[in-house]
């Protein structure tokens, strides 16, 4: 038997006491130093689309639509859809929005965590190639790499950071699967797909880690060189042996990865319904380019990937369009950095694939992890949606980053470079935390983001683009016209920059202006061409031309059919653009056509079922053809799918107050309280809210919220005048006069304002001009309108005009003759003129009379000189006896006229209390009607009253109750202590006797 050799115990050094829990830590304190401050950075960019416009994140959708939609939201089958399928990462972006819903501090600390267990994982990864400390200068180098911004300051670069984590695991997986043994490890396997199942459906650069696997168990675990490998198969192939141990279980696991890889990508193609997404020539402009141009350029593009990992001093958030110009030729200088790039790639494979060694092999994994997931999107197999992507840099850098990391370790082992390289990479690890920490001010808005990236590169016309949105979010839109047709200079066929530019005139009230560029944007959309779909050949939101030039022209009523025929040419062009289906709904409302308006929403819910827009305008079209209740479950369900939207919220509410139902008053205050806590300055809420206390009599209420209102709106004509009403029907006329006052200074021909200022003058003020003149002014405008005329009639009426009066209301009662009471009071003043017409008639016949007696009395006078004296005297006898009678049957007349007219006033006096009895009728009704509430409102106070004093009278009985209890326990406390005393006290007496008497 051997004897063991003594072992000799060495001093332990700095970094044999440094260990991965300390390397840990400092990771995620370098993560929180670099990246603190993108706590306070906003939704730019891409964060827009795919959080605060993304109904799959509202806890209202069902969670089975994240795996029907693509990671904007979109159904995966529509052909708008990027079909970026990533539902894992949506989840978590719902969770976030669960929790604080659209604060982005929520959102940029989970990226900020996600990248801390990255750069812990990726150092563990990095510790089975080469030792700690050399794996935590790799992790450090990543954690702080500038390129990393987009990826974790932009809440989107989720999916990287997500991907990136089950990645990682699966790798992890996978190699204790080539060391255990062969039942656990097929376990392992299996754990290996489904974690890169997961990584797929965060993002799919996550699918790349079955390549990196296999290149793993091929070169690391079976230690395989390339000579190994071309050796074995060039015995396979002559025949000379069979296949190897080695081989037989690396192909079996392989060709399980391989199997599900397979089965990932045709469940991926199965979910985007077998097509592929658009991308125009602006988005990738060399995808477009013939050959040779597109290789040149793709190639190009690898080599610019590069520089940005090795010096990433320029970053840009958008390097689409004209950001780095095609290479048309193969003397182009910059075909240089192409070779540069392959020569130096070929050199390092050539090393790490020659020759055996840890270091050999870590170079390997170092290239699978920086070649592999970043083959998808190189489009070197086929095109995608961008240019350069620094996000798509996140999984590459790590094999980046542990080649520089390994680097630095053969440097610092020459004796005389190891501090000059300590210094270096001191000096790397500053420089680029601080260009971190300063990128991320960049990401702070979508102004400071493309400000910046105009900074490094200008011949971008999307960046001017944005630079313009930003501005025009601001309400700055002559600025941002500025930058829009900088835009349109830099890519004068850029559609989508005409677009704005049409749509910066028009918020600048240049509607010609903007009709121009609106129609310059569509002459440069491409010909329909027979036979080939349109829809492939341009991006679905430069179709919005039409629709926004149709939304410009229908402000004209007489343009209206041309603004439909404008949508009806985005729809012939693409049959899914819901978008136009709802605007040309819009268009034939106006036109009347509200049954072809209705079955325009009703084919884009057909599209798109959960778009709670398209179910609040349906229901704004059934209301207007009287469905009610229709059109309120229409609101109902945009609700559903949308519980804050606030259209269907303010008009279901208003629908529920007119509808009358007080079992529903309820639900209408929720829905308008919950408007008003999204918009506390809008005035037709509260009016609202006005409205709902007022019909539940609480008038109190109903003052305050009109008052507000029209505090915030003072020509808020609905608010003025109800509440004037209000004020008028509680008997507080005189306080309604001012508003009434407010009204029609804003409103000069309001004709119910003007007929309630007109009763309250005439009724309450007694100022029957004033009454006169309002009544008049409504006639003006509106000679037909009935009340007015029958108030103006009042009016002649209480001035004494008869014949004005009466003429008046005949009139009235030929516009409607339908009314009663326009009727009866016509009778009532036709009564009154017969009256004074058999007064004057009566009055004229005694006239008549009295002058016939006179001319009768100078003839006898004329007869009396004549005769002789004594017929004289007879005469005068005669005359004076007739005289007396006369006089007698004149008093007799005299008196039986005035009882005629005393008759007569009594039968008007009593007609004039008849009417003022139907008016003091009306406002003893009305006088009731608040007496009874006030009467009501004391018999609840002398309820409550009545209650509280019973409560507190059974108060007092139950605390009196309580104290002759506590009494009656205390004597008889007090009793048994007394009782206890004694015969203590006699038990002492007797055991004192007892001693006396020992």
């Amino acid at each position: 038997m051997k004897q063991a050799k003594p072992t000799i115990q060495e001093p332990k050094t700095a970094m044999a006491s440094f260990t991965f829990a300390h390397a840990a830590v400092l990771l995620v304190v370098a993560v929180v130093t670099c990246y603190w401050n993108s706590l306070s950075c906003g939704f730019v960019f891409d964060d827009m689309s795919a959080i605060k416009d993304n109904r799959d994140l509202h806890p209202s959708t069902p969670l089975y639509k994240l795996f029907l939609n693509d990671f904007w939201g979109t159904p995966m089958h529509m052909e708008k859809s990027h079909k970026s399928y990533r539902p894992l990462c949506v989840l978590t972006f719902r969770l976030n929005y669960l929790l604080h819903e659209l604060d982005p501090m929520g959102y940029h600390l989970v990226n900020m965590c996600l990248h801390a267990v990255v750069c812990i994982m990726y150092m563990s990864v990095c510790c089975m190639f080469a030792s700690l400390g050399t794996s935590f200068l790799a992790a450090l180098l990543f954690a702080v790499h500038p390129i990393h911004t987009e990826a974790v300051t932009g809440v989107v670069g989720r999916a990287e950071l997500l991907s990136s984590i089950f990645f990682l695991a699966a790798f992890r997986c996978y190699t204790c699967c080539c060391r255990a043994t062969k039942p656990a490890g097929w376990r392992y396997v299996m754990y290996t797909v489904l974690l890169t199942s997961a990584a797929t459906l965060c993002k799919e650069q996550g699918i790349t880690v079955i390549g990196v696997c296999c290149v793993y168990d091929v070169f690391i675990a079976q230690r395989k060189t390339l000579q190994d490998l071309l050796i074995t198969a060039y015995a396979l192939v002559s025949g000379k042996s069979g296949l190897p141990p080695w081989l037989k279980s690396s192909i079996a696991r392989n060709l399980l990865l391989i199997l599900s890889t397979a089965c990932l990508m045709l469940a991926r193609v199965k979910v985007m319904g077998a097509q592929l997404p658009v991308f125009t020539r602006f988005d990738n402009p060399a995808s477009v380019s013939p050959t040779p141009t597109r290789q040149l350029t793709f190639n190009y593009l690898l080599s610019i990937n590069a520089w940005l990992l090795l010096f990433p001093s320029e970053l840009c958030c958008d390097w689409t369009m004209g950001t780095v110009p095609l290479v048309e030729t193969f003397s182009d200088p910059r075909n240089l950095c192409t070779l540069a790039f392959w020569v130096t790639m070929a050199k390092l494979a050539h090393s790490a694939l020659t020759r055996d060694g840890k270091r050999a092999k870590a170079t390997i994994m170092a290239l699978s992890l920086m070649v592999l997931p970043f083959l998808p999107a190189s489009n070197l197999f086929f095109p995608v949606g961008f240019v350069v992507a620094e996000r798509i840099l996140y999984i590459p850098s790590m094999g980046f980053c542990l080649l520089v990391a390994m680097g630095t370790n053969l440097l610092a082992k020459q004796r005389n470079l190891k501090y000059v390289t300590y210094a270096a990479v001191f000096s790397l690890l500053v420089f680029h935390s601080a260009k971190t920490i300063w990128r991320n001010f960049d990401w702070e808005s979508e102004y400071s983001l493309f400000q910046s990236a105009l900074k490094v590169n200008t011949k971008n016309a999307k960046l001017w683009n944005n630079v313009g949105h930003a501005l025009e979010n601001q309400d700055r839109h002559a600025e941002a016209l500025e930058y829009f047709l900088k835009a349109a200079g830099v890519q004068p066929d850029d559609i989508g920059a005409h677009m704005n530019v049409g749509r910066a005139y028009k918020n600048l009230e240049r509607f010609q202006d903007s009709e121009e560029a609106y129609r310059k944007a569509m002459a440069l959309m491409p010909s329909v061409i027979p036979g080939k779909k349109y829809a492939t050949r341009v991006a679905p939101s430069h179709l919005s031309v039409y629709v926004n030039l149709a939304n410009l022209i229908r402000e004209d009523d007489a343009r209206l059919m041309e603004a439909d025929s404008l949508y009806r040419q985005a729809i012939s062009m693409r049959p899914d653009f819901t978008q136009a289906y709802i605007n040309r709904g819009e268009v034939l409302m106006r036109l009347n056509r509200s049954k072809e308006a209705q079955q325009s929403y009703e084919t884009a819910l057909q599209l798109e079922s959960d778009n709670p827009d398209i179910h609040y305008n349906l229901g704004i079209v059934l209301l207007e053809q009287g469905e009610r209740s229709q059109a309120l479950k229409c609101l109902s369900r945009a609700l559903q799918l949308d519980p804050h939207h606030k259209q269907s919220l303010f008009n279901s509410a208003v629908m529920m107050q007119e509808s009358g139902d007080p079992s529903l008053r309820p639900e209408a205050y929720r829905r308008l309280y919950e408007v008003l806590e999204q918009e506390p300055q809008n005035e037709k809420v509260h009016f609202n809210l006005g409205m709902l206390s007022m019909d539940d009599k609480n008038f109190t209420a109903a003052d305050q919220w009109f008052r507000k209102s029209i505090q915030l709106k003072p020509d808020f004509r609905s608010a003025l005048f109800n509440l004037a009403l209000m004020l008028s029907q509680i008997r507080r006329d005189l306080e309604a006069l001012p508003y009434l006052d407010q009204l029609l200074l804003h409103f000069p021909h309001h004709s119910k304002g003007l007929i309630l200022k007109g009763d309250i003058l005439m009724n309450k003020v007694k100022d029957v001009d004033g009454a006169k003149k309002c009544f008049e002014k409504i006639l003006e405008t509106e000679p037909k309108n009935i009340q007015a005329n029958h108030n103006l009639c009042v009016v002649y009426f209480e001035q004494g005009d008869l014949y004005r009066a009466e003429k008046c209301l005949a009139k009235a009662h030929e516009l409607a003759p339908g009314e009663d009471y326009i009727l009866n009071h016509l009778n009532i003043i036709r009564g009154k003129i017969q009256q004074a017409e058999m007064a004057r008639r009566q009055q004229q016949q005694l006239q008549r009379e009295k002058e016939q007696q006179q001319l009768e009395q100078q003839k006898q006078r004329q007869r009396e000189k004549e005769q002789q004296p004594l017929e004289q005297q007879q005469q005068l006898q005669r005359e004076k006896e007739q005289q007396k009678l006369e006089q007698q049957q004149q008093l007799q007349r005299e008196k039986e006229q005035q009882q005629l007219e005393q008759q007569q006033q009594l039968q008007r006096e009593k007609e004039q209390q008849s009417l003022e009895q139907q008016q003091q009728q009306q406002r003893e009704k009305e006088q009731q009607q608040l007496e009874q509430q006030k009467l009501e409102q004391q018999q609840q106070l002398q309820r409550e009253k009545e209650q509280q004093k019973l409560e507190q009278q059974q108060q007092l009985q139950r605390e009196k109750e309580q104290q002759q209890l506590e009494q009656q326990q205390q004597l008889q406390r007090e009793k048994e202590q007394q009782q206890l005393d004694q015969q203590q006290q006699l038990q002492r007496e007797k055991e004192r006797a007892e001693r006396e008497r020992g």
